[in-house]
């Protein structure tokens, strides 16, 4: 497996700003496992400048955890040991996290074999903790956190999050093993929860990473100032950085460019209008997220990335006129998209 990153150096690296998208799940046309173009994906993200990998999260699909599936080991252990391979031959810093999920035995249990795969980090999905206090779930925070470096995690409940005051996250940056914060809750006053528990803290050892893709650009280039202090969020950790990756990575340090700047450009905000109109495609916005799987799976398979759309649920389908959104945003936004960049290296990365 690849070396791991010492804590010192998985800080240092967050802080410089990556792009780190989320894995998604190749299935083939019968919904099977496809390694081949599983090994693809993770050679594009990593030949398109990411700076790391999240692996078991949503985009990977929960369901992989479940007994008639079992493909959680399998998935993290694929992806540690392809990363592996990559770094071998061209060695750079690269972060390996992995999506933990369930109530605290669960959690243990998966943070343990996450760490002796090689994985830096883990980003916490506390979906089953809606009927827990606060000071339960911070606890169960505190003893993975024992066990592998930690990733806030701020999930929007469309999709299995749930709400978490400014009170809970100001509990959660007192945990030592904490190393960043991604806020993915599509919420504008809920994300301010986040910045604010993390600058009132005064620890500058916790990263911000946007997860909201529905604002990654405006959340980018925000100078935020709470208690006397100013931060910007260093990168993005984002289902949406799934696709077009290698413009993602470029736009990133456009981005940083541009907030190192007395002035930033009005058309930055037009920028992000339009990448938030993308996303809205891909997501399924108008659907409260359906397809927002297979959104990402129709963009990959028209590149041939993917064989095809198919989820382990059956019933995660793109939505009517999903398909037909998709192509008008990506007509519409021809600078979002990396097509020429993976069709030049498409036949390399589906070689075994």
């Amino acid at each position: 497996m690849k070396n791991v990153m010492e804590i010192s150096s998985l800080r240092q690296h967050l802080q410089e700003g990556q792009v780190i998208p989320a894995l998604p799940l190749a299935l083939d046309t019968d919904r099977q496992w496809s390694a081949r173009h599983q090994r693809a994906l993770v050679r594009y993200y990593f030949e398109a400048g990411a700076g790391g990998l999240a692996v078991a999260v949503h985009s990977t699909q929960f369901e992989i955890r479940e007994p008639q599936h079992a493909l959680f080991e399998p998935i993290l252990r694929f992806a540690a040991k392809e990363l592996a391979s990559l770094q071998t031959k061209n060695p750079r810093p690269f972060s390996l996290i992995a999506g933990i999920c369930g109530k605290t035995r669960q959690a243990l249990d998966e943070a343990t074999l996450a760490r002796d795969l090689g994985y830096e980090a883990s980003l916490l999905s506390l979906a089953a903790w809606k009927d827990g206090d606060i000071s339960e779930i911070v606890e169960h925070c505190r003893e993975i956190a024992g066990i592998i470096p930690l990733i806030g995690f701020y999930l929007q409940p469309a999709v299995g999050g749930m709400a978490l005051p400014h009170s809970f996250w100001r509990q959660f940056v007192e945990i030592p093993n904490v190393v960043a914060i991604k806020m993915a809750p599509f919420n504008r006053y809920q994300t301010i929860d986040v910045v604010r528990a993390v600058m009132e803290s005064g620890r500058d050892d916790i990263t911000l990473y946007t997860g909201n893709d529905d604002n990654i650009i405006a959340d980018l280039l925000t100078p935020w100032v709470f208690n006397g202090r100013r931060q910007f969020i260093a990168g993005g950790l984002l289902g949406q950085f799934g696709v077009w990756t290698h413009r993602a990575v470029s736009l990133l340090e456009e981005i940083k460019a541009a907030r190192s700047q007395p002035d930033i450009p009005i058309e930055w905000l037009g920028k992000n209008a339009a990448l938030t109109d993308a996303n809205a495609a891909i997501f399924d916005a108008a659907n409260g997220f359906h397809g927002c799987l297979p959104g990402i799976h129709e963009v990959l398979r028209r590149q041939g990335l993917l064989p095809s759309t198919h989820c382990l649920n059956p019933r995660e389908v793109l939505s009517p006129g999903q398909a037909e959104e998709i192509t008008r945003v990506s007509k519409a936004y021809p600078w979002l998209r990396d097509d020429e960049f993976v069709a030049a290296r498409l036949d390399a990365w589906l070689e075994d």
